[in-house]
C-alpha cells in the first residue's frame, strides 16, 4: 500500500483547490453576504439553500444536515472516497505530485507505481473484453447466456475472457510497455521458468473496481469443471487489491446506496449482475472472502450510517444450512451497524442469478422486498434446532436464543424480540422470558458501566445560550476582537457542556493571543486538536454569519463579551448573597462587612456591564 501522504503535500493540495471552485462544479452558489456563498446541499434534499461556503477560511457547512468540513471532506462525501483517495483526486486535478512517507518508500515513487499498475489493469480489462468475442471464448459466452445475460449485459459489467494460453496477456501488456515486474507485482501474471505467465487462463473474467471506478483486480470463473484449479480464482493481495476491503460492484452501486440508504449483500459476481439488471442497483458482493469489518466501513460511509439514520443492509443467503450459518456470522457484525439489517432467503434455495433465470426479474425484486429482520432470522435459526414441543426443548431453546436477544443494542427492540421469543417458544409467559434475558444481559455488562445522566439539550431560543454561541463564534472567526477578556471569563460562564468543551479547546490552543486575527490557520489548529464530537461545532462556527456588519464588529464583540460577563457576575452575586445569609452580622461583623463591600463592587460591575450591553 502507499505510505502516508506528507502533511506538506496535503496542505498544498488544499491551497491549490479553492473550495468555491470545487463546490461550484457540483452546485450553484450565490453570494450570501459577509464573504459567504450559499447553495442547495448536495447531501440531502432541500428546497431552501442551507449549504454555506466560506472561501476565506476554506470551509463549508450545511445547517440542514449539520455536516461540514474543508475541500477534502467535501470530495470525500460527494465521491464516497477515503481521505487518501480524496487527496489523490484533488492532487491530480491541481497538478500536485504527492509524496508518501513510510519506511523504505522513496518520495513520489509509490504514487507513480500505483498509477502504472492502474494503467496495466485498465489495459488488461480491455484485452479480456476484446477476447470474449473470439471463437475459443464460446464456452464463456454460453455460460453467460445460460444465466440470462446478453452481450450488452457483459459489456455493461466489463466481463471478458482470458485465453487458454500461457502468455497471451503478458505478451500483450509487455508490448504496451509494461514490465514483467509490474505484471507480477499487480497480480496479473506469475513468475514462469522463461518469464511471466498469465494468472488467468481459459476463464471468464470480471473486472473488480474500487469505489472510484479504477480496475484493481479480477475475478475469474473456470469454464471446464474437469480442469484442475478452483472454480473461482481472484487476484492475489497486491499494492492495489486487498480482498478484505473490496466489494464487487461498489463503483456501480455507490450512488444508489447513498440515495436509497440501502445496500444489498450477495454472494457472487453473477448475483450482482442479476440484481442490477432486475432493478436492485444497490447490490454488491465480497471477493473471495467473508463479509467483514473493512467491508462494513465502506458501506457505513456510503449509507451515512449514524445515529438516527434509517438505512438498511440486506444480506442474501441460500436457504440451506450453510446459508443459515453465514447469516449468523453476519449477525455478529450487525452490532457494528446503526442501520437496520435484514436477511432475504429464497425458500427454494435459489440465488438471485438463478432466481432471475427461472422466475424473472420481478422475483428478484420481490426477494429483496420480502426481507426479514436479521434479528428474527438469527433467533428463529437457533430455536429451529430444538424440539419445542417439550418443556425441556423449549427451555434449551430459550437458553440458546437468550444471548442473541440480550445482545441487541436497542433496549426497546430487545424487549419486543423477547416478547416474540416467548410467542415462538409457546411459553405464554412474557415476564418469565423477559426476566431470563435481562439476567443474561446484566451478567454480560461490565460492572462499572452506568447509565449516562441526562444531557442538557441546547435551547437556541434561550438568550443566554445564544450569547454563549455568539461569543464562541467570534472566538473562532474574529478572536482579536475579544482579546484577553475571553480567557478571563473562565469556563463557568458557559452553561452547555459542548460550549464549555469548545471554550477549553480554544484556551488550550493558546487562546485569543495565539489566534491573532484568526483565519484559516486558526480554524485548522482548532480542528486538528478537537475531539470528533467538537469538530462539527468548530466548522459550523467558522462558517456561520456573525450578527454584526464589518463596520460595527468591534463594538458588537465588546457588547457580547459584556453580556457573557454578566452571567459570571450574576452568579458571583448570588453566591455572595448566600454566604452573607449564613454569616452573623453581629458575631462576625468584620467578615460580614468584607462580604458586603464585595457585593457593592459586584453590583457596580453589573451596572457597568449592563450599560455596555445596552449601548450595542
Amino acid at each position: 500500500m502507499a505510505g502516508r501522504i506528507s502533511d506538506e503535500d496535503i496542505a498544498l493540495v488544499r491551497e491549490r483547490s479553492p473550495i468555491a471552485d470545487i463546490v461550484g462544479e457540483h452546485i450553484q452558489l450565490r453570494n450570501a453576504g459577509g464573504g459567504n456563498l450559499k447553495g442547495l446541499c448536495p447531501f440531502h434534499d432541500e428546497k431552501t439553500p442551507s449549504f454555506n461556503v466560506t472561501p476565506t477560511r476554506g470551509y463549508w457547512y450545511c445547517f440542514g444536515c449539520a455536516e461540514g468540513g474543508d475541500v477534502i471532506t467535501f470530495v470525500r462525501r460527494l465521491e464516497h472516497l477515503s481521505f487518501g483517495e480524496a487527496v489523490e483526486r484533488l492532487a491530480n486535478r491541481a497538478g500536485v505530485q504527492l509524496r508518501y512517507e513510510q519506511g523504505g518508500y522513496v518520495p513520489g515513487r509509490e504514487q507513480g507505481e500505483r498509477s502504472r499498475l492502474i494503467e496495466a489493469h485498465r489495459a488488461a480489462a480491455e484485452f479480456y473484453v476484446s477476447k470474449l468475442s473470439a471463437p475459443d471464448a464460446a464456452p464463456g459466452r454460453r455460460f453467460l447466456s445460460e444465466r440470462g445475460f446478453e452481450r450488452v449485459d457483459a459489456e455493461r459489467f466489463g466481463v471478458g475472457y482470458a485465453p487458454a494460453e500461457w502468455e497471451a496477456l503478458a505478451r500483450h501488456l509487455m508490448g504496451r510497455g509494461f514490465t514483467a515486474a509490474e505484471l507480477i507485482k499487480g497480480g496479473l501474471a506469475k513468475e514462469g521458468r522463461r518469464g511471466p505467465i498469465d494468472r488467468f487462463r481459459g476463464r471468464l473474467v470480471w473486472p473488480i473496481r474500487d469505489i472510484t471506478g479504477d480496475v484493481i483486480g479480477f475475478g475469474a470463473r473456470k469454464l471446464n469443471d474437469a480442469e484442475d484449479g478452483p472454480k473461482y480464482l481472484n487476484t492475489p493481495e497486491s499494492p492495489l487489491y486487498h480482498k478484505s476491503e473490496v466489494l464487487y460492484g461498489i463503483d456501480l452501486a455507490k450512488r444508489e446506496i447513498s440515495k436509497r440508504s440501502q445496500a444489498v449483500i450477495v454472494e457472487g459476481y453473477t448475483d450482482v449482475m442479476a440484481c442490477h439488471l432486475s432493478g436492485v442497483p444497490t447490490a454488491v458482493a465480497t471477493c473471495g472472502t467473508a463479509f467483514g469489518e473493512e467491508h462494513i466501513k465502506v458501506l457505513r460511509r456510503l449509507l451515512l450510517d449514524q445515529s438516527g439514520s434509517h438505512g438498511e443492509v440486506v444480506f442474501t443467503f441460500d436457504g440451506d444450512a450453510a446459508g443459515q450459518k453465514a447469516a449468523l456470522r453476519a449477525f455478529a457484525d450487525e452490532q457494528k451497524f446503526v442501520t437496520q439489517t435484514f436477511v432475504a432467503v429464497q425458500a427454494d434455495g435459489l440465488d438471485p442469478c438463478d432466481l432471475r433465470v427461472q422466475h424473472g426479474e420481478a422475483a428478484v425484486r420481490d426477494l429483496i422486498a420480502a426481507r426479514e429482520p436479521l434479528f428474527a432470522f438469527a433467533i428463529r435459526s437457533v430455536i429451529s434446532k430444538f424440539d419445542v414441543s417439550t418443556n425441556e426443548g423449549r427451555l434449551s431453546a430459550l437458553d440458546a436464543a437468550a444471548p442473541i436477544v440480550a445482545g441487541i443494542k436497542d433496549r426497546s427492540l430487545r424487549q419486543l424480540y423477547a416478547v416474540d421469543l416467548d410467542r415462538w417458544l409457546g411459553f405464554n409467559n412474557e415476564r418469565f422470558v423477559i426476566d431470563r434475558i435481562a439476567e443474561i444481559s446484566a451478567a454480560a455488562q461490565p460492572r462499572d458501566r452506568r447509565p449516562a445522566g441526562p444531557r442538557r439539550v441546547a435551547d437556541l431560543t434561550d438568550p443566554g445560550v445564544r450569547t454563549e454561541a455568539e461569543v464562541l463564534r467570534l472566538a473562532v472567526q474574529r478572536p482579536a476582537l475579544l482579546g484577553p477578556r475571553f480567557e478571563a471569563v473562565g469556563p463557568e460562564a458557559f452553561t452547555l457542556p459542548e460550549h464549555v468543551a469548545l471554550y477549553r479547546l480554544i484556551v488550550d490552543c493558546g487562546g485569543t493571543a495565539a489566534a491573532g486575527q484568526g483565519g484559516r490557520e486558526w480554524v485548522d489548529l482548532l480542528l486538528g486538536k478537537a475531539e470528533d464530537s467538537l469538530r462539527g461545532m468548530v466548522t459550523r462556527f467558522a462558517v456561520e454569519e456573525l450578527r454584526a456588519d464589518l463596520a460595527s464588529e468591534e463594538r458588537y464583540a465588546s457588547a457580547m463579551m459584556a453580556a457573557l460577563e454578566l452571567v459570571s457576575v450574576a452568579r458571583a452575586i448570588e453566591q455572595l448573597k448566600s454566604r452573607m445569609q449564613r454569616t452573623n452580622p453581629v458575631e462576625e461583623q468584620q467578615e460580614y462587612n468584607r462580604l458586603f463591600g464585595e457585593l457593592v463592587a459586584l453590583e457596580q460591575q453589573r451596572r457597568v456591564l449592563k450599560e455596555r450591553t445596552a449601548a450595542s
